[in-house]
Order: C-alpha cells, then sequence, then structure tokens
C-alpha cells in the first residue's frame, strides 16, 4: 500500500515563501510521476506542478517562475518550493503519484496540507 504524507503548509505574508513536502512509502519511488494540486474553498482541484521520473517538469501559467518542484529520490520524497506566495495561492495542497504498469494507472494522494497567505 502506497501511503503520502505531506507537511510544510501554513500561514505565511504575502511575497513570502513556504517549503512543502510530501514523504512516500510502500512503492519504489523513482518510477513514479509526482504531482502537486491544490484545492481553494469553492473551486476545482488544479494541477499546480509536476516532475516525471526522468525529471521533466511541468508548472501551472501561474505558479511559473515562482513555484519550484523537484524531487529526492533517496529519500522518497517530492518538494514544492513556494516562493513569492499571493492570496490566491491560497488552498489546501495535494501530492499525487502515478504510474502505470502494462495497461492499469495506479495514483495515490495524500492528505493534503493547508496554505494561507494572508497579511
Amino acid at each position: 500500500q502506497v501511503q503520502l504524507v505531506e507537511s510544510g503548509g501554513g500561514l505565511v505574508q504575502p511575497g513570502g515563501s513556504l517549503r512543502l513536502s510530501c514523504a512516500a512509502s510502500g512503492t519504489i519511488f523513482s518510477l513514479y510521476t509526482l504531482s502537486w494540486y491544490r484545492q481553494a474553498p469553492g473551486k476545482q482541484r488544479e494541477l499546480v506542478a509536476d516532475i516525471t521520473s526522468s525529471g521533466s517538469t511541468n508548472y501551472r501559467d501561474s505558479v511559473k517562475g515562482r513555484f519550484t518542484i523537484s524531487r529526492d529520490n533517496a529519500k522518497n520524497t517530492v518538494f514544492l518550493q513556494m516562493n513569492s506566495l499571493k492570496p490566491e495561492d491560497t488552498a489546501v495542497y495535494y501530492c499525487k503519484a502515478e504510474t502505470v504498469r502494462g495497461k492499469t494507472t495506479y495514483h495515490y494522494w495524500g492528505q493534503g496540507t493547508q496554505v494561507t497567505v494572508s497579511s
């Protein structure tokens, strides 16, 4: 059973920074594409950034240049460094791990961590 546990959320002022972490257990971490999603109250969950097993990254336009996703396969952890935070970044942030074996896609979610950007 794959388990993902996020940490690092909190309250930060506009312009501040936070670093989210997501630790995985129960799987060969290096084979997975890892993603960060977020969901604000009353809105749909949206993809923030992802990183493939080969290290290729992708970001939604609104966070480009401010957020950086990275992974440490030795520590089974994916990170999201968030700089220049804005109130509109306020949301619950979730990590997801996804892999394909044969014809089946497997994906797992963490429980989420709250990020609040407010003065």
